[in-house]
């Protein structure tokens, strides 16, 4: 597959890698697996001096044997001995720095934690010692979020303060998925639509599913739900490594919230135990899920609900972790059946969610968000605020729109609008229908 946008990852790069002419620059590229981040760093330099050195699980001394046969490739300089720590193949990289401008890529740097921790120590060590007099642009990538935001945000770890920006690689925008299809011939809007609600625009599995041609919704669930799936295990190939001994408390959780079970307290009585902890490091330490208020209300209220943020997971969670023992079993014609009597209803937030991001892409309005009041009652999907021209935008989403009642949508934002009394109201019905126009 061909690289799709990141113009402005790119372009951030670029700036950065301009400014080693005076002194050596760090940055942090982290963000889920399958993301693109190794995709990213290698077309931003590949028109540069660069080394790309991969941390795999293996011993400190075999590491740096690969290390240093990567470098001698790249750069003719003597290397005398033995090297065996990673504390000699950084200053190495630096001696190097000081004499040209280069690129250093360091691909899974959170391995170094299970391999040798005080790496990150003799790093900050040495690069203090010489950023100054280097012209060095040292990108780390981790897909290990929670331990990356721990060695550079973590005010106790030698690594804390001395990353020059962290970048948290997103998934496509829907446009890119658009553009993607239509490349190779493929777009329909509801290819569009099964290919958002399912991969979340991730592009490894946008390379996938172009690797295996296909597109629609029939070839797509065929293609996750076979035996030979690479989409089976991905949910925990993802996350057991994120969470790791709890790993079982966190799924059951976030197998939950994919059956639209939102609340906290519904989801304590399930499980019968305190979850505060768990979801605030959901939320915190892994990025995984979000927390919503409704449009309105007060920063301090309690009225809330939780989602998972990628479309992927929710989809894993929903039809493969929930259905382990039919997966096991490799009973995967009932699984097709299933997800065709269930899919409908389970897709109809993802559509909501959809429009939120077309909406937050236009840069019109300040705050997007959904509406309800306690009880889960008058619930409107979107609602969209623009506080400098004093204009709301309030509508109601459905896959068939034709089914949207527009007084009914009326008689359920009143106390909303009151509160926005001085703004101009725009009473929207969205469905599949609209999205050719929107996107």
């Amino acid at each position: 597959m061909k690289f799709y946008d990141r113009e402005k990852e790119l372009d951030f790069l670029k700036k950065q890698y301009v400014q080693t002419d005076s002194s050596s620059t760090m940055t942090v590229i982290t963000g889920r697996r399958r993301i693109g981040k190794t995709s990213l760093s290698l077309n931003y330099a590949k028109d540069k001096k660069y080394i790309y050195l991969f941390v795999s699980k293996k011993s400190e001394i075999l590491l740096c044997e690969e290390f240093i046969e990567t470098i001698k490739i790249n750069f003719n300089i003597p290397i005398i001995g033995e090297i065996k720590d990673f504390r000699t193949v950084f200053n190495l990289i630096m001696e190097i720095g000081k004499k040209e401008k280069i690129v250093v890529i360091i691909d899974e740097f959170q391995e170094f934690y299970n391999i040798n921790p005080s790496v990150y120590s003799d790093i900050q060590n040495i690069w203090d010692q010489n950023k100054d007099k280097t012209k060095i642009h040292l990108i780390f990538i981790g897909s290990i979020y929670s331990l990356m935001i721990k060695i550079f945000k973590n005010s106790k770890e030698p690594l804390f303060g001395r990353a020059d920006r962290i970048m948290y690689i997103k998934p496509f925008h829907p446009k890119v998925l658009k553009k993607i299809l239509q490349d190779n011939g493929k777009y329909t809007k509801e290819n569009l639509f099964i290919n958002y609600l399912i991969t979340g625009g991730v592009p490894r599995y946008q390379e996938i599913l172009l690797k295996n041609n296909v597109f629609t919704e029939t070839e797509i669930i065929d293609y996750y739900f076979d035996e030979n799936s690479s989409f089976i295990d991905e949910g925990k190939t993802i996350l057991i490594e994120e969470f790791g001994k709890e790993y079982g408390t966190y799924f059951s959780i976030l197998e939950l919230l994919s059956e639209g079970r939102t609340s906290r307290s519904e989801i304590e009585s399930i499980l019968e135990k305190n979850i505060g902890g768990y979801l605030e490091k959901l939320e915190s330490d892994y990025d995984i899920i979000s927390k919503r208020k409704p449009i309105g209300s007060k920063t301090t209220g309690r009225v809330q609900k939780y989602f998972i943020k990628d479309n992927f997971l929710s989809f894993w969670f929903r039809f493969v972790y929930k259905y382990r023992t039919a997966i096991e079993t490799g009973n995967f014609k009932y699984l097709k059946k299933l997800i065709a009597t269930h899919l409908r209803t389970y897709s109809g937030p993802f559509l909501e969610k959809l429009y939120h991001e077309i909406l937050k892409e236009t840069n019109e309005y300040n705050e997007i968000g959904n509406y309800w009041e306690r009880g889960n009652k008058n619930e409107i999907d979107i609602v969209a605020i623009n506080e400098i021209e004093k204009k709301i935008l309030i509508g109601e989403i459905k896959l068939n729109k034709d089914k949207i009642n527009m007084n009914a949508l009326k008689m359920k934002s009143e106390k909303l609008v009151n509160k926005y009394k001085n703004f101009t109201i725009e009473y929207v019905c969205l469905g599949m229908q609209d999205l050719e126009k929107y996107i």
